[in-house]
C-alpha cells in the first residue's frame, strides 16, 4: 500500500511539474508571439525585442572567446516585468542619470542629444569631444579614476540608473561591486565588431535605454546611406592601389588582419591591402623582414602607428625608408587630430563615424573622385 500512495504522489509531482513547465513555456510563447523585435542589420552583438511594457536586450559576444549571453531588462514607468530574475540587469527606462566607460560611448550621448545626462567617467582626460570636455569643465561630469579601478565609492553617490561597461575576459571585480550596490552594469560590446558599419549601429543600444529608439534608427540610416554611397562611387575608380598598414613597436610590427574593421575599410574604399587573406580579426604580428619583403613596392601607407611626421619614422627607424610608399610621401595617419587634452579624436569618434573614415580613405586613394572633399580624420605626414 505505501509503495502504491509513494507511485501515486510521484505521478501527481511530475503531473504538476510538467504543468508548470507547460505554463511557463505556454507564457514565453504568448509574450513572444506579442514581442517586437528591432532592425539590426550590420551589428552581430546585440538584438532588441519590444513586449508591452517592456524591451529586452541580449547580449552576444561581450568579449572575445565566449559564448555567454546577456539579458537586460528595460522596463517602462508603468510596465511591469514578468519573471525579473531571468534577467542579468533590469534598467528603468527612459534613464535620466548614466556612467559610461569608453570613449566610444561618448559620440552616441550626443548624437541622441542625452549628454547632460553623462554624470560620470573614468579618466576625464581620454575624453576629445569639444561639447563632452565643456561639461567636465563646468562641473557635470566627476572623474571617477582609471577604468581597471574605478572609485567605486565616488560612483555609488552619483547613483546614476546604469553604469555601461565593456569587458575583456568577465572578470571585473569592479562591476561585481556596483552591481552588488544596487546599480545595474551593462556590458556594451561594439569593440567587438568587425563591420564599420555594425559598431556604429551600437547607438540603437543607447536609443533603447533612452526611449529614443527612432532616433537612433533616423541617425544610423543617414550613416548607412553615406557610408554605401562613397563606397559606390570607390567602386567605379579606374585601379585599386596597393596598401601597407601598421609599424612596428619594440621589433615587432603590428597591423590589422584580413577580416578586421581596418582591412575592411580599405576593401570598401577600393583599396587592395597585401594582407588581406590573412585569417582573423585582430592584429598580425610580424617581424620587419616579412613586411619589406612583402610591401616594399605598396603605394599607400594608411595608419603607420602614432607617428606624426616622415622625420620621426626614420629617426625611429631607418628600415621605414626603405618603402616605396615612404619615399614618395604617401603615408597617411590617424594620430594628429587631437583633443584639448591629448586624446586622439579618432579612436573616440570613428567606430561611431564610419561614413567618415571611408570618405577619408577614398579621398587618399583615389583622390579625384572626391575633389571637394577634405580630410576629417586622417592627414598625410609632412
Amino acid at each position: 500500500m505505501q509503495k502504491f500512495v509513494f507511485l501515486f504522489g510521484l505521478i501527481l509531482l511530475l503531473g504538476a511539474c510538467n504543468n508548470k513547465n507547460s505554463n511557463e513555456k505556454w507564457q514565453n510563447d504568448v509574450a513572444e508571439s506579442f514581442s517586437k523585435k528591432s532592425e539590426i542589420k550590420y551589428a552581430t552583438g546585440f538584438n532588441i525585442n519590444s513586449f508591452e511594457g517592456y524591451k529586452v536586450i541580449t547580449l552576444k559576444n561581450p568579449w572575445p572567446g565566449t559564448d555567454r549571453t546577456f539579458k537586460y531588462a528595460l522596463v517602462e514607468k508603468d510596465g511591469s516585468l514578468p519573471n525579473s530574475s531571468n534577467f542579468d540587469a533590469v534598467v528603468n527606462v527612459p534613464i535620466n542619470r548614466i556612467v559610461v566607460t569608453s570613449t566610444t560611448h561618448i559620440p552616441s550621448l550626443e548624437m541622441l542629444g542625452e549628454l547632460e545626462n553623462l554624470v560620470g567617467f573614468p579618466n576625464l582626460s581620454y575624453i576629445s569631444s569639444e561639447k563632452t570636455r565643456e561639461q567636465i569643465a563646468a562641473g557635470k561630469i566627476k572623474e571617477l579614476g582609471k577604468n581597471e579601478d574605478i572609485n567605486t565609492e565616488i560612483l555609488i553617490e552619483l547613483n546614476p540608473d546604469v553604469v555601461i561597461g565593456f569587458g575583456v575576459d568577465g572578470n571585473n571585480s569592479t562591476f561585481k561591486t556596483i552591481e552588488n550596490s544596487g546599480i545595474p552594469v551593462l556590458y556594451n560590446a561594439d569593440w567587438t565588431e568587425t563591420s564599420p558599419l555594425g559598431k556604429a549601429e551600437w547607438i540603437k543600444f543607447f536609443g533603447a535605454l533612452f526611449n529614443k529608439e527612432k532616433q537612433a534608427d533616423s541617425i544610423f540610416k543617414n550613416i548607412e546611406t553615406e557610408y554605401l554611397s562613397a563606397k559606390k562611387i570607390a567602386s567605379e575608380a579606374a585601379k585599386t592601389p596597393t596598401v601597407i598598414s601598421g609599424a612596428m613597436y619594440k621589433d615587432v610590427w603590428y597591423m590589422p588582419q584580413g577580416d578586421s574593421w581596418g582591412a575592411q575599410f580599405i576593401a570598401d574604399a577600393n583599396g587592395d591591402y597585401l594582407w588581406k587573406d590573412s585569417e582573423g580579426t585582430g592584429s598580425l604580428s610580424l617581424n620587419l623582414e616579412s613586411v619589406l619583403d612583402k610591401g616594399h613596392d605598396a603605394e599607400i601607407w594608411i595608419g603607420p602607428g602614432q607617428f606624426t611626421s616622415l622625420d620621426e619614422m626614420k629617426n625611429a627607424s631607418k628600415a621605414y625608408t626603405q618603402f616605396k610608399a615612404y619615399k614618395s610621401g604617401k603615408v597617411y595617419s590617424y594620430s594628429m587630430k587631437k583633443g584639448e587634452t591629448g586624446g586622439v579624436i579618432y579612436f573616440e569618434l570613428a567606430p561611431n563615424r564610419p561614413d567618415l573614415v571611408l570618405k577619408d580613405l577614398i579621398k587618399i586613394l583615389h583622390p579625384e573622385l572626391l575633389l571637394d572633399y577634405n580630410f576629417y580624420f586622417f592627414d598625410k605626414l609632412n
